[in-house]
């Protein structure tokens, strides 16, 4: 390899954590001599890709940097007045550097294992109270994908309440014509499968009876107007239907609140608090009810309940409710969140405070209604009388205002021919007002004009004035000096692991390294301030990343076509089923609406079936988790009149390539029906083999997972879907492309969280054609060398007729509880106490743990997470040989504290050292979890989801 050749393929090397030394020591405990026995003996010849892919050439970090930045400068930025739910923000630079750019924050999983997860969840908490209390509803999640979504899928929790889904009685969903555009496509999107008619109209005349289920009203709404909706609300409710707020968590520092107003539910974006444009997202959306919805509504829930020592401790509370348990009962796919930029978001608030977030409110009212004031003196009219950030202005020439405000670099938004609507926010300073009321002035006269900063903001409506008080908890009355709020966001960091701690071995879930490189240019200003509905002339560098990111995405899997839309591997999944249904109403076959669905697979599949429209029939799964062909064969041919097709995961759930893969696609594909493949385990697909080379018609891709991009500590994600040539028309569209017919959207913004595309993009490019092979490769080594390892002390499940496992493995736990009565989650809390995160827990087996290492750990990492359970073996065989005690050992009463540890009374059978420092390494480094064991079912018996008052930490 020459020197050029070196640099270019550098990334890969510190991407891909074995060297060759460490490579060829793993290969011989395997049994093989070098890595292309080891996948020849792995994947079947049968589905081999055979030649390479046609991507560039691998870039070095730099060479990288620079390209993007380039790619970047195609972005023009302007300033924007478009407003439509995305605002201009000023992330306050003590949250951008520690935590949107810190991978103590980024790199998290999902709170599932509550103990080393106190610090998001605490946060957490907090965006739940800061919702709670602007909307004046006592309940809220720990957020949504985006504001268009969270109103559909409101819409849907009501349609559940109201009808069965084999009985339909009140089909009707009433939704006002003055809501965002966006949020209009999304629920035309999500009510046709249901059967929902969506009736619009002007919520003042509208005649709402008994065949309505719900109606939905935005506060301010599409043109900046605020409206008082108590009336109609209670007119709603009288009937026996629903109603959801979209609302602004901003203006609601002014506004009366929709749960004084009496809404049932509200809904809306949290991006202005701090979060960037970037394009569309990834934002933190938000969702807030009455208590009534506390055991339907979706997404996450943070509550507060107790540790084993009885101190305070937080968890995800109704887990219950996690769609993965529900399966085709569900009534939402939902199965993440955006916990990172929901992080940002409370953060903001716990900064700023609630004197700091209505100051803010305030300026923008004011700066709204003077430039309203100067626009009117100069002879135009306003559409609305009452406003908050928003005006929109009658015009008869529309176009010489736009002529002059993008000779300013200024972004309005243009309604039709005569309306022009300006959005206000907090970047605006006085300067710019000059800028604005210029585009609306003769030429002639120079722009002046007064501020009167005292006279209140009267252009709301008095009767609308916020009288109630929010944010009276200590947490958001405290941190307001930078010393005070870097040192909360690091008190609470260093309660979580992430992977900068270790390795997060979770099965299905690829938690692989996010390089920094991949990340910085988030933060660059011509990537995160580009609005998402910009004229496309502006959005240069996010055409170019958006074509040759599909592009990209499409040689890998073997497709077609791509659509980056979906913002959730749930979505991709919606919107992939969406495609096969819309291609077959198109081919005249509107009844094929039966979905297979293996018993192994994500229990989002058959809950994202359900949401589309199709009925799941299960088909079973042989002994050794193969899908179980004869079964698949009954059940197609049972079904074939109506077959919609089948939801796959390859390799399988079991982590195993099926080499039974393209007779199943066959038999679907022979019956008429089209072939899904869930991408959550590509991971062991690229460059190795593809979907569409397998046979498949639709897949979704996981970004968060096989593309690098971080998980968020429970979000964000990306879900885009690839697509045959035959289903490219049908692929979702979107209001603001010119597409809102028969194709709708199925997220808010085109691209989804378009800014985090950047990720999987820099990943591509950094690893080029023959790295992205390479990490398939490796992650499939790593899987069998700790597979080998553990094989000696566990039951290894589902291997193939080699022995060998794909790039994730599950072992055994069960026959623990009869020999000891030790279970899974003993194993999980336990492994916190050697600094690790347990593996994914009892799925797709009840009882075990599954396990995948990535292609980012190194050998040293993989044999210290090896020795760990191999030590933990060791204190299980102790129980079983009556060693130590059956009740009161060291997994059972794990994870240890701090405070336990260090007690001056120990009463345990086994020594403090063996509770905190089991073996050398783990003192080398302790991580401590920061609550012993977290008590479920308290939390669940007594849910708290927002901050408790301050005497209750007193008491505890």
């Amino acid at each position: 390899m020459s020197i050029l050749e070196l640099q270019s393929k550098e990334f890969a090397k510190r991407h891909i954590g074995p060297n060759e030394t460490e490579t060829q020591k793993m290969l011989h405990e395997i049994g093989f001599s070098d890595l292309d026995g080891l996948i020849g003996k792995t994947v079947p010849s049968g589905i081999r890709m055979k030649a390479a892919l046609r991507i560039p050439r691998a870039m070095s970090e730099h060479e990288y940097l620079r390209h993007i930045k380039n790619v970047s400068l195609k972005n023009k930025i302007f300033k924007n007045y478009i407003g439509q739910g995305y605002y201009g923000t000023i992330t306050p630079s003590v949250i951008l550097r520690n935590i949107f750019e810190n991978p103590g924050w980024y790199t998290q999983y999902t709170p599932y294992q509550a103990e080393i997860s106190q610090g998001r969840l605490e946060s957490l908490l907090n965006y739940q109270t800061l919702v709670s209390d602007l909307t004046g509803l006592p309940l809220a999640n720990a957020s949504l994908l985006d504001e268009a979504t969270a109103a559909a899928e409101a819409m849907a929790m009501f349609f559940n309440l109201k009808n069965r889904q084999d009985h339909i009685e009140r089909p009707r969903f009433f939704l006002d014509t003055a809501t965002f555009p966006q949020t209009k496509d999304v629920i035309y999107t999500r009510a046709i499968p249901f059967g929902i008619e969506v009736v619009e109209g002007d919520y003042k005349s509208a005649t709402i009876d008994e065949t309505y289920f719900g109606a939905l009203v935005q506060y301010p709404n599409n043109i900046g107007s605020i409206e008082d909706y108590s009336g109609f609300i209670s007119a709603v409710q009288h009937i026996g239907g629903h109603v959801v707020m979209a609302t602004d968590l901003l203006a609601l520092t002014l506004l009366t609140s929709p749960g004084e107003l009496g809404a049932d539910v509200a809904i809306g974006s949290a991006q202005r608090f701090g979060v960037p444009l970037g394009y569309g997202g990834p934002h933190a959306a938000f969702m807030a009810a009455k208590d009534d919805f506390k055991r339907v509504i979706p997404g996450r829930i943070i509550g507060v309940s107790v540790d084993a020592e009885g101190n305070r401790a937080l968890r995800m509370a109704l887990q219950t409710r996690e769609q993965h348990i529900k399966r085709e009962k569900a009534t939402s796919n939902i199965c993440t969140a955006q916990a990172l930029l929901a992080n940002m978001a409370a953060m903001y608030a716990v900064y700023h405070g609630p004197a700091g977030l209505k100051a803010i409110a305030e300026r923008i009212a004011v700066y709204a209604q003077t430039v309203a004031a100067e626009i009117e003196a100069r002879g135009f009219e306003l559409v609305s009388e009452y406003f908050f950030d928003t005006i929109v202005v009658k015009a008869s020439d529309v176009a010489a205002i736009r002529q002059k405000a993008e000779a300013q670099k200024i972004n309005f938004r243009y309604i039709g021919n005569n309306l022009v609507g300006i959005s206000i926010d907090e970047t605006i300073i006085v300067e710019d007002l000059f800028d604005i009321i210029n585009c609306f002035e003769n030429d002639t006269d120079p722009v002046a004009f007064d501020i009167n900063a005292d006279s209140g903001t009267y252009r709301l409506p008095a009767a609308l004035i916020r009288k109630s008080s929010y944010l009276t908890h200590s947490v958001f009355n405290t941190h307001h000096s930078e010393s005070q709020m870097m040192r909360y966001i690091k008190y609470l960091e260093n309660k979580d692991l992430s992977l900068n701690t270790s390795m997060i071995s979770l099965g299905s879930c690829t938690m692989k390294l996010n390089a920094a490189t991949q990340m910085m240019p988030l933060s660059w200003s011509h990537w995160a301030s580009i609005h998402p509905f910009v004229p496309v002339e502006q959005a240069g560098g996010y055409k170019e990343l958006v074509d040759n990111l599909g592009k990209y995405l499409c040689e890998i899997t073997a497709f077609d076509a791509c659509s980056l839309q979906p913002n959730s591997g749930a979505q991709g999944e919606y919107a992939g089923l969406l495609t096969i249904k819309a291609y077959h109403e198109a081919q005249g076959n509107p009844h094929r609406n039966v979905m297979l669905i293996p018993i192994s697979a994500h229990g989002t599949n058959p809950a994202s079936a359900v949401m589309a429209g199709m009925k799941v029939v299960v088909v079973k799964a042989l002994e050794n988790g193969y899908i179980d062909v004869e079964d698949l064969k009954a059940k197609a041919a049972q079904h074939a009149e109506n077959l919609a097709g089948i939801m796959i995961t390859y390799p399988s759930t079991y982590g195993v390539y099926e080499e039974t893969v393209k007779e199943i696609n066959q038999i679907v594909h022979d019956h008429g029906g089209q072939v899904y493949m869930d991408g959550a385990n590509m991971n062991a697909q690229v460059g190795l083999t593809a979907p569409g080379l397998i046979g498949a018609d639709v897949c979704h891709l996981n970004l968060h997972k096989t593309f690098a991009i971080p998980h968020g500590g429970g979000g964000p994600g990306m879900g885009p879907i690839c697509v045959k040539e035959h289903l490219a028309q049908y692929l979702p569209g979107h209001v603001f492309q010119g597409d809102n017919g028969l194709h709708h959207a199925v997220s808010a913004a085109p691209y989804g969280s378009a800014s985090i595309l950047l990720i999987s993009y820099a990943y591509i490019m950094m690893l080029g054609s023959e790295g992205v092979k390479s990490a398939t490769e490796y992650a499939i080594l790593n899987a069998n060398y700790m597979r080998s390892r553990l094989g000696k002390h566990y039951d290894i499940l589902y291997t193939n007729d080699n022995g060998l496992c794909a790039h994730e493995f599950i072992v055994d736990l069960r026959p623990f509880k009869k020999t000891a009565q030790i279970e899974a989650e003993d194993v999980a809390k336990r492994l916190m106490d050697y600094g690790f995160h347990a593996p994914t827990m009892s799925f797709p087996v009840p009882g075990t743990i599954m396990i995948e290492p990535t292609e980012s750990e190194d050998k040293a990492e993989l044999d210290r997470f090896c020795d760990a359970l191999i030590s933990i073996r060791e204190e299980i065989k102790a129980i079983e040989d009556g060693v130590a005690d059956v009740k009161d050992n060291a997994l059972k009463n794990a994870p240890h504290t701090q405070q336990v540890v260090t007690a001056n009374e120990w009463n345990h059978s086994y020594s403090r050292q063996e509770a905190a420092f089991p073996l050398h390494y783990v003192a080398l480094n302790k991580f401590w979890p920061s609550v012993a064991r977290v008590n479920n079912t308290v939390g669940d018996r007594n849910l708290i989801c927002t901050c408790e008052p301050t005497e209750m930490y007193a008491e505890a």
